[in-house]
């Protein structure tokens, strides 16, 4: 490891650059701080927020620290929004409306009813859901629950419900509303590729750096993602179209679905009653993301453009304030056309102009570097990169429509990156002669180029301590003078890696609530993806399940590895595979326990109810086949 584990000051270059950017935007304008701390009514006397085993999981006072005057280390316009977003409190949106904002990465509204409330998107985390829970009822009194509102499947939108209400009370009423297909989009982003996601994650939140003017200082969208205990109840009124009306607890909410935005399972809606519209996720003060760093499927620029659209004409004409699960809201009918109009331009707008340039044949890198936004558009704060950014946005629209390859085949078959690095090297003269080229270049002010050529030298050789340290300091210095939140915890984290080795993720999203809400091909489906292929090639098991409850119908259940692929078919028809080398009789839950590995295998002949024919062993062998998912796995390091 690298001697020096400190991070370094802002070298001058970036110092200038960054002082330029106060010179460039209006830093005088006031708007969004008077928006963000309208409606102020108090925060938590407590400014940690704990789980059961006494661990920090939310610290309200981690982000003092942007009280004082951007430092060099920072891109002022990203301190700027970083400030915004870490005032925490409650505040009241219009008559009946609250939101409690600072408590995680997201926010939780509150709608009063007849009875008590609605909360929309209850955070993270059931310890921050309860803090801002607790602060509402501190502030209104301690109305209870009686209605629970998903807007998407992301986990920051409903992984703290258990947090404001429990299974207990929503199975004796208590509805939990979300749009169509939430939670088949819920379970499977965060189970199937949950792993490499939270891994992502943990690099584009920077959770784990320290926060401060060299460290952490948000992730624009909000300021980080919470520690705690994500869960999941699966809804019970699901929202099919847009036009769709209900009412919960006598307050009246009209939905406008918009699949394939933000979310692949989204709504936006409007409370008649209030004059007050929610936008979800789908109009932030930020250019968002259509394809996360974290990774995720490409959203549509085009059709979330269109929901935009019919949002304004759907709604405005009765919508005195808009607010969103993220950031402030937006008071007055003209503001609130003009923010979604603008919003709306800026998603066509990266659409359109990536089509146009993609059809003269540049390619993804080529367009990002081209495409700037139309000046009226830049000069509205809320259209900045801060999460999303107009750089990787359009990679993910050339992605959308052509995918990785960009039709030069010497990119058809490259080396993978440690055999690339070692060419790399050795053409560049050796380790020692790029280092010395690579520590002008920094001299130099080219961060840029220098992270892209010292990483070959560290895939080349990781153990090298000067090509480790020579790219920490330059992908700090990028991260210094990024205005995108995410960019700057990639770049630090990368360094803080370089420096201090891989550190563990430490949020995931893989709870048991969502591995309980699987479908058992979904569940079948999550183990297919472990199957080590190699080790499997030559192994032929068929197991076969009957279910002796829940939605069997009688239909057996067939699990077959072959040629290295875990397949299943229910039913008796060809593609059963005639017959099995085992076949289990036994309940719903038992299988799960099995499949989850809770149950041992060797154990499922003796357990209660279990009927066994054929060799019991061959499961054992079958479920031998499967891999382990690495959750620390390194980033910036082979």
């Amino acid at each position: 490891m690298p001697q020096n584990a400190e991070p370094r000051p802002a070298e001058p270059s970036v110092a200038r650059a960054n002082e330029e950017v106060l010179r460039r935007f209006p830093f005088d304008d006031t708007q969004d701080l008077e928006d963000a701390r309208r409606g102020f009514m108090g925060t938590a006397r407590e400014s940690v927020v704990q789980d059961a085993a006494g661990h920090t999981v939310w610290d309200l006072g981690a982000y003092g620290f942007l009280a004082q005057d951007c430092p060099a280390t920072a891109n002022p316009s990203l301190w700027r929004q970083s400030r915004l977003c870490s005032d925490h409190g409650l505040f009241e949106v219009t008559e009946g409306i609250y939101q409690v904002r600072g408590f995680d990465l997201s926010n939780m509204t509150i709608v009063e009813g007849e009875r008590g409330i609605l909360v929309i998107d209850p955070l993270i985390c059931a310890e921050t859901a309860a803090a801002a829970l607790a602060l509402y009822r501190a502030h209104r009194g301690a109305r209870p629950v009686t209605g629970v509102l998903y807007t998407h499947s992301h986990a920051d939108h409903f992984g703290g419900v258990h947090g404001v209400v429990s299974d207990e009370e929503v199975a004796a009423g208590v509805p939990v509303l979300a749009p169509h297909g939430f939670l088949e989009h819920a379970v499977s982003e965060n189970v199937y590729a949950g792993t490499a996601m939270n891994r992502r994650a943990a690099y584009m939140y920077g959770a784990a750096l320290p926060k401060g003017p060299r460290g952490q200082i948000g992730a624009g969208l909000g300021q980080t993602t919470s520690t705690g205990t994500a869960g999941l109840i699966p809804p019970t009124v699901h929202i099919t179209r847009t036009g769709q009306t209900e009412t919960v607890d006598g307050i009246r909410m009209v939905f406008q679905l918009t699949p394939g935005t933000e979310a692949p399972a989204e709504l936006n809606l409007h409370f008649p009653d209030h004059s007050a519209l929610c936008m979800a996720e789908n109009a932030t003060h930020n250019l968002h993301n259509l394809l996360t760093l974290r990774g995720a499927e490409v959203r549509d620029p085009r059709v979330w453009a269109a929901y935009l659209t019919e949002a304004v004409d759907l709604f405005t004409d009765r919508t005195d304030v808009a607010f969103a699960s993220h950031h402030w809201p937006t008071w007055g009918r003209e503001r609130v056309i003009a923010f979604l109009t603008g919003q709306r331009d800026l998603y066509a707008y990266l659409h359109d102009q990536t089509l146009r340039l993609l059809n003269q044949g540049l390619t993804g890198p080529e367009i990002a570097e081209r495409v700037t936004l139309p000046p009226a558009l830049e000069r509205a704060w809320h259209t900045h990169g801060y999460y999303g950014s107009v750089s990787h946005n359009t990679k993910a629209v050339y992605q959308r429509y052509l995918g990785w390859f960009d039709g030069n085949p010497a990119h058809l078959w490259e080396h993978p990156p440690v055999e690339a690095a070692r060419r790399y090297v050795e053409f560049m003269g050796g380790t020692d002669e790029l280092l010395r080229r690579a520590r002008q270049s920094y001299a130099d002010g080219d961060y840029r180029w220098v992270a892209q050529v010292v990483h070959h030298a560290v895939f080349a050789d990781p153990d090298n301590a000067e090509a480790r340290t020579l790219q920490a300091d330059a992908l700090e210095q990028l991260g210094y003078g990024s205005e995108n939140g995410t960019w700057r915890n990639f770049y630090l984290m990368g360094a803080y890696e370089l420096r201090h080795g891989p550190v563990a993720t430490p949020t995931s999203t893989v709870s048991p609530d969502l591995l309980a809400a699987l479908t058992l091909g979904q569940l079948l489906d999550s183990l297919a993806i472990r199957v080590d292929g190699p080790r499997s090639w030559d192994a032929d098991i068929t197991i076969r399940w009957k279910l002796t409850d829940g939605d069997a119908d009688g239909d057996p259940l067939t699990l077959r590895l072959r040629n290295g692929v875990l397949t299943h078919v229910t039913g008796t028809g060809p593609a059963a595979a005639g017959d099995p080398d085992a076949e289990f009789t036994l309940t719903e839950a038992t299988l799960r326990a099995v499949l989850l590995g809770t149950l041992p295998p060797a154990d499922l002949p003796s357990h209660e109810g279990v009927r066994v024919t054929g060799d019991p062993t061959r499961l054992t062998e079958l479920l031998g086949h499967l891999d382990t998912p690495d959750p620390d796995f390194p980033i910036v390091t082979p």
